[in-house]
């Protein structure tokens, strides 16, 4: 199946490198090219791609406001947003989290870890950057925005005692695999507990479903180091 990208960046150059790695790749295509979030947020309604790799400072729109608009579509539930900059700050990382975004990467990332990228969230689990570490972001995303309010734990109610297990557990940056061996199941079966969950809380992803679990308080973020 290819992995359809549309590429949202204000530079034209870059741009132009970004499509020719990834149509040089035999899974992946791209589908369009936006200049700016306006445009970023109008290609995707007309080419619904599978991921729109989104840089967050463009003129007008930037691409906070894009990824809130694509993700807030109910007819664009399919399309994940994989941010894609130099700003690579903790509170950028929260913003672009609490958006909706799938995944987050610093400009400086080599090809292969961009090609990588593009992949893992394609098959929808979550990709935070080496910078993005997990205390920093885990402390932002339990602060909400102002004038934003936490998930209230009564969101969790639908979910069964293991499902509610692993999503804590994926919650804490396990993968699928480092979860069935801490609780001596199949990594088949932690997948299906994974998308259970997701479909009763309407999460699009993983990544949305570890910033419920904050916003829930069904995890805690680790304090500040000393």
């Amino acid at each position: 199946m290819t992995i359809r990208v549309l590429l949202a960046d204000d530079q034209a150059l870059l741009r132009a490198t970004f499509r020719i790695l990834i149509d040089s790749c035999d899974d992946m295509q791209v589908v369009g090219e936006a200049s700016d979030g306006a445009e970023a947020v109008d290609l995707t309604r007309a080419h619904h791609p599978d991921i729109v790799l989104m840089d967050i400072r463009m003129p007008g729109t930037d691409g906070l406001a894009a990824t809130t608009a694509i993700c807030a579509d109910p007819q664009l539930t399919a399309t994940r947003v994989l941010i894609l900059t130099t700003f690579e700050t903790e509170d950028y990382v929260a913003q672009a989290l609490r958006a909706g975004a799938s995944g987050f990467l610093g400009k400086d990332v080599t090809a292969d870890t961009l090609l990588a990228g593009l992949r893992t969230v394609a098959s929808g689990e979550a990709l935070l950057s080496p910078a993005a570490t997990r205390t920093l972001i885990t402390r932002f995303l339990t602060a909400p925005a102002p004038g934003a309010h936490l998930a209230p734990p009564e969101r969790l109610a639908d979910l069964t005692a293991r499902e509610r297990e692993v999503m804590a557990l994926a919650a804490d940056g396990k993968s699928n695999t480092e979860i069935a061996e801490h609780l001596t199941l199949s990594p088949l079966t932690v997948r299906t507990h994974i998308h259970r969950a997701m479909t009763k809380l309407g999460a699009r992803d993983r990544a949305q479903l570890i910033v419920i679990a904050y916003q829930t308080g069904l995890v805690k973020a680790a304090p500040p180091a000393p």
